[in-house]
């Protein structure tokens, strides 16, 4: 049964040919699970409501738009396409509280995430995800 929880890796042109979506979908829960940890490792004592609340200020659209915008410099040519086809990739709803430019600068942002995820590129996504907790957030 563990077994099956293994991280599967996937070849570089096996995870570029995924959706844009797909890795996205993925992306988004390697980040989650990363900002939670990172808000429970700055204050043990909080309650799982009060993680879930601090958590939220960077995994919105708005943060993450904000955090993309910040890392794009330092992205390689194969990440910024990544990024790119993620925050070009049309979806068929947009969140009620997040503006469509910023929603799909998250969304490329996600998708970027789970692409360095699958590859196992595991330097790549420690930077960028080290990188994210630092930008200055509003």
């Amino acid at each position: 049964m563990l077994d099956d929880l293994r991280i599967r890796e996937f070849s570089k042109d096996k995870a570029r040919n995924l959706n844009a979506l797909q890795l996205a979908l993925i992306g988004d829960g390697v980040y989650e699970i990363f900002i939670r940890n990172y808000v429970l490792s700055k204050d043990i004592d909080l309650s799982a409501h009060k993680i879930h609340v601090k958590a939220i200020g960077y995994v919105k659209a708005k943060s993450q738009s904000t955090i993309i915008h910040n890392l794009e410099c330092d992205l390689t040519e194969e990440e910024l396409y990544i990024f790119k086809r993620g925050r070009n990739t049309k979806s068929a709803t947009v969140p009620k509280n997040a503006d469509v430019r910023d929603y799909r600068a998250a969304t490329g942002f996600e998708a970027l995430i789970g692409y360095l995820y699958l590859i196992g590129d595991k330097v790549r996504l420690a930077y960028i995800l080290s990188k994210s907790v630092t930008v200055e957030l509003n």
